[in-house]
C-alpha cells in the first residue's frame, strides 16, 4: 500500500537541506500557523534581494539561504552571528572554525630561546536556523560583516500545492483504515492494517518536517578571511639543547667499559655452553695428529 508519494518522503528525509514538496494528512491549522507568523511581521527591509521577506497571498513557501562571504575576523564574526540568531529566537545547528596552517617555521633566538612562526588562515563553516519572518533581518545582520561577498543564494520553494495534496493524502489513508476495520479478521487484515498505520505515521513524519520547515528557515554559512595571518610563539630552542646533551665522553666511556666486561662475560657464558662442541672437536684433531705417519729422514750417501 506504500504510494509513490510516501517514497518521496522517506528520500527527503534523507537528503539534508533538499526539501521537497511533502504530502501528507496535514491539518489545515498545522500550516495555518507558520502562516499566520509569517504574514504578522513587518516587512525587513534586505538590501541584497527580496526573496527573503517574499509574501504571496495563498502561497506557502519553504526559505532557505547560502552565503559565503570574507570577513575581517572569522572568530569575531562567528560570535555575533550566533548571538544574532540567538536574539532573533533561532539556533545554531552547526559551527565548525578551524586554521588552515600555511606554513610553520622555527627561528633560533638565543641558544635557550626560539620562535615558532606560523602562518595560517581561519575559516568557518555554519548552519543556523532562524523563524522564517526574522530571515531577511538575519541576511541584513550578516552582510554587514562582509568585506567582500562571494556568493549568496537564496531559494523560496513553493509547496502551497504539496500541502494541499498532503491533506488528500491523509484523508485516502483515513478512509482505507475505515474500509479495513470493517473487513473480516484474519491474517490479511492484519497485514494491511499494520502497512496503513505505517504509512500513517511516515505521512505524520513528513506533516512535521514540511511544519518545521516553514517555521524556520534554514541558512549555510561560509565565512573566511582574505589575507593570512601570522602567529608568534615563544618556544625553547632545542637544537641547542639536542647538541648539549648529544654526547658526554666520561659517562659514554664508562659505559663502554662496562658494556665491553659484559660482553666478555656473554662470550665466555657462550663458550661454556657448547663445551661439548669443543670437547669433540678436541678429541677428533687429537686423533688426527696421532695418526698422522711420522716422516723419515733420507739417509746420506756417507752413511
Amino acid at each position: 500500500m506504500k504510494t509513490t508519494y510516501i517514497k518521496l518522503s522517506l528520500a527527503s528525509l534523507l537528503l539534508l537541506g533538499v526539501y521537497s514538496c511533502k504530502k501528507g494528512e496535514a491539518t489545515a491549522s498545522d500550516y495555518e500557523i507558520a502562516a499566520t507568523a509569517d504574514s504578522a511581521s513587518a516587512m525587513v527591509s534586505d538590501s541584497v534581494s527580496s526573496a527573503a521577506t517574499m509574501k504571496v497571498k495563498d502561497k506557502q513557501f519553504i526559505k532557505t539561504a547560502d552565503v559565503n562571504m570574507e570577513v575581517k575576523d572569522v572568530y569575531e564574526a562567528t560570535i555575533s552571528i550566533e548571538k544574532s540568531v540567538q536574539d532573533l529566537g533561532g539556533f545554531v545547528t552547526h559551527s565548525e572554525l578551524h586554521s588552515n596552517v600555511i606554513s610553520e617555521d622555527t627561528y633560533n633566538t638565543s641558544n635557550e630561546n626560539a620562535m615558532l612562526v606560523k602562518k595560517y588562515q581561519t575559516e568557518n563553516t555554519m548552519q543556523v536556523r532562524v523563524p522564517t519572518e526574522r530571515l531577511g533581518e538575519l541576511l541584513t545582520l550578516i552582510n554587514d560583516k562582509k568585506l567582500f561577498l562571494n556568493s549568496r543564494v537564496i531559494n523560496a520553494e513553493d509547496v502551497t500545492s504539496g500541502i494541499k495534496y498532503a491533506e488528500l493524502e491523509g484523508k485516502r489513508i483515513k478512509k482505507t483504515g475505515e474500509n479495513i476495520s470493517q473487513l473480516k479478521t484474519n491474517k490479511d487484515k492484519v497485514k494491511m492494517g499494520d502497512e496503513n498505520m505505517s504509512e500513517e505515521n511516515l505521512q505524520q513524519l513528513a506533516n512535521m518536517d514540511v511544519t518545521d520547515n516553514l517555521k524556520y528557515s534554514t541558512i549555510d554559512i561560509y565565512i573566511k578571511e582574505p589575507k593570512l595571518r601570522i602567529a608568534e610563539i615563544a618556544i625553547t630552542n632545542t637544537n641547542n639543547i639536542d647538541n648539549k646533551y648529544q654526547f658526554n665522553f666520561i659517562y659514554d666511556a664508562k659505559n663502554a667499559f662496562v658494556e665491553g666486561f659484559y660482553l666478555i662475560q656473554k662470550i665466555a657464558v657462550g663458550l661454556i655452553t657448547i663445551w661439548p662442541l669443543l670437547l669433540i672437536l678436541g678429541t677428533v684433531i687429537y686423533f688426527l695428529r696421532k695418526k698422522k705417519p711420522v716422516k723419515r729422514k733420507p739417509q746420506t750417501l756417507s752413511e
